[in-house]
């Protein structure tokens, strides 16, 4: 176990945390939380690369806990009317299609390999910038104003190109298509 992945273990464990802050009304707390998680995230990333302590298991429990985080912090901004629910509805149903595609794929004996997209990498920035955002407000009795707006319909915009970008890729993958766009023979 490399000190990443120790690292990225206690991220899982502050998602219960920042939760259970948020539900009782600590959102000083589960900012605190947040930013510890974000904190932590790049320090076991930094650890990793300069002190060549990657693994496959951090390359799977690393984009797992910041999406659990990222994902529980939304359903529960949702729940208290902090985000609109039609873009939670949409970021969980994106992150449902992609982990749907992986295990079916996985299940049919043609695993997609892992690659973000660019487009999603986008989109996991903006939703971390908006939760951010509305729990600092929460925190710090302040409104967020026009930010806020502005994030929020770029967050469902990326939400939706994210999604479909997948999709399509997905559905190329499945098809046996390469990036030329030609198809790929099977035995």
């Amino acid at each position: 176990m490399t000190i990443p992945n120790i690292i990225t273990l206690f991220r899982f464990l502050l998602v219960p945390a920042v939760v259970f802050a948020l539900i009782t009304q600590e959102v000083d707390w589960a900012f605190a939380g947040f930013l510890a998680a974000g904190v932590s995230d790049a320090v076991d990333g930094f650890i990793a690369r300069q002190f060549d302590q990657r693994s496959e298991l951090g390359a799977y429990l690393d984009p797992i806990a910041d999406k659990l985080l990222l994902v529980s912090v939304f359903v529960v901004l949702g729940y208290m009317g902090h985000l609109p629910l039609w873009l939670v509805v949409a970021a969980v149903s994106r992150d449902a299609l992609i982990v749907g595609g992986v295990v079916l794929s996985t299940v049919m004996g043609n695993p997609v390999p892992m690659k973000p997209l660019l487009v999603s990498k986008a989109n996991t920035l903006v939703q971390i910038l908006l939760a951010a955002l509305v729990l600092a407000s929460l925190a710090l009795s302040f409104t967020p104003g026009i930010v806020y707006s502005g994030l929020v319909y770029l967050s469902g915009l990326l939400t939706v190109a994210s999604g479909a970008a997948y999709l399509v890729s997905w559905i190329k993958h499945m098809g046996g298509y390469v990036d030329t766009g030609t198809p790929q023979g099977r035995d």
